[in-house]
């Protein structure tokens, strides 16, 4: 049994994105939206920085050289932590309504970065969003028709490539060629059945399992290698956003959650917002630093 545990009450609208700092022991995350911030948690302080944002936020990585990289919705931006100086890197060349959301760094830390269609509920069939890939400083499309971009995530050995159009109730793998990001071979991995939730963030970790937070279920799942289901962990909360592995021995898997209405009817939609801490018996991978 997996030792869940309320670890903050961040009272976020929209938690996303966690990924743990070797560098100074903490995890970061952000408040997508309603306010949009960057948050930092020292857990063994219980220090808790805030950066409010500009404009919706939809993640983020660090950078080798130091700094973070930020996705926010019109481009990808530089982020001095000291100074708050933003610096644009590469515009959006997507239309106002669609946002950047979700990203990453795979192995070789090149960045990815999804998108969000905000005509999508409302509008079904809204899929003006894509994937992409940051080649020097400009945004590569690399999967087009997304409306809401989750899932992404990468295996140990840098080799396969995990993401999601949320709507199409899959998450899909790709071959990455890790010299030059190519993608190929393009599979389904894992579907959900009508009506169990919603594909949202996910990560992996060191034996290849692939964890997904499944909104408006209340669960983490993790899925072996071969898509098979192995295991399933209920949180307090209804509707989980992304999991992320921490803690100095990468052993803590953390998960963000948001208050954003899913299920109306949902059990413990009083903790949505929060983060949460699982002991699962199973180590995360530190997240490759942005390195192009």
């Amino acid at each position: 049994m997996a030792e869940v545990t309320l670890a903050l009450d961040a009272q976020n609208h929209l938690g996303e994105s966690p990924m743990w700092s070797a560098r100074d022991q903490a995890l970061w995350w952000v408040n997508c939206e309603l306010p949009p911030e960057l948050h930092r948690w020292h857990p063994e302080s219980g220090a808790h920085d805030i950066w409010p944002m500009p404009q919706r936020i939809g993640g983020f990585v660090h950078k080798a050289g130091g700094g973070l990289l930020l996705a926010l919705a019109d481009g990808i931006f530089d982020f001095d932590m000291e100074s708050e100086a933003l610096t644009l890197r590469a515009p959006s060349p997507l239309p106002p309504h669609v946002k950047l959301h979700e990203c990453g760094c795979d192995r070789q830390g090149r960045f990815w970065v999804g998108s969000f269609d905000h005509h999508f509920p409302a509008d079904r069939d809204a899929a003006g969003g894509a994937w992409f890939r940051l080649d020097g400083n400009a945004l590569t499309r690399v999967i087009e028709g997304v409306s809401v971009s989750n899932g992404l995530a990468f295996s140990p050995d840098g080799r396969t490539l995990y993401c999601a159009n949320t709507p199409s109730r899959c998450v899909e793998a790709f071959d990455i060629d890790p010299e030059t990001g190519t993608l190929s071979n393009r599979r389904i991995f894992l579907s959900l059945a009508p009506g169990d939730g919603h594909i949202d963030g996910a990560t992996v970790d060191t034996e290849g399992g692939y964890w997904l937070a499944v909104v408006a279920t209340g669960t983490v799942r993790r899925y072996l290698p071969d898509g098979r289901l192995d295991r399933t962990i209920a949180l307090p909360c209804s509707n989980p956003t992304k999991p992320a592995f921490g803690g100095a021995d990468m052993k803590t898997l953390f998960a963000t959650s948001t208050k954003m209405v899913i299920k109306a009817d949902s059990h413990g939609a009083e903790l949505n917002g929060a983060l949460f801490a699982v002991q699962t018996g199973f180590i995360g991978i530190n997240e490759a630093l942005f390195a192009f």
